[in-house]
């Protein structure tokens, strides 16, 4: 009986992890692209600031992001510490049961 809702916290804790880990990877930031000009071209102008500023944002998007995360997960860990506590204390209510029933 106890065993049901351990199966039913185990794969809620398989299924966050495997989206966590899906989202990691997702946000995973891409290498800037380096290019070499011939030896024989003209130096072309140098970029404008304004990828800086794209960077600025594309980082500080996925910093919201992983705080939306972090908070997301605070909040299953605690679900799963009630839930837990209530296991515990259910555990402790079989224990009692099985020693009364000895007892009679």
């Amino acid at each position: 009986m106890i065993m049901a809702p351990l199966k039913v916290v185990g794969i809620g804790l398989v299924v966050a992890a495997g989206l966590s880990i899906a989202g990691i990877q997702a946000q995973q930031p891409t290498p800037p692209f380096v290019v070499v000009q011939a030896a024989g071209a003209a130096p072309a102008a140098t970029p404008a600031p304004t990828a800086a500023s794209t960077s600025d944002a594309t980082i500080s998007s996925a910093i919201k992001a992983l705080e939306q995360v972090k908070a997301a997960n605070d909040a299953t860990l605690k679900k799963q510490e009630a839930m837990m506590q209530q296991l515990d204390e259910m555990q402790k209510a079989a224990e009692q049961l099985k020693i009364f029933s000895k007892r009679v």
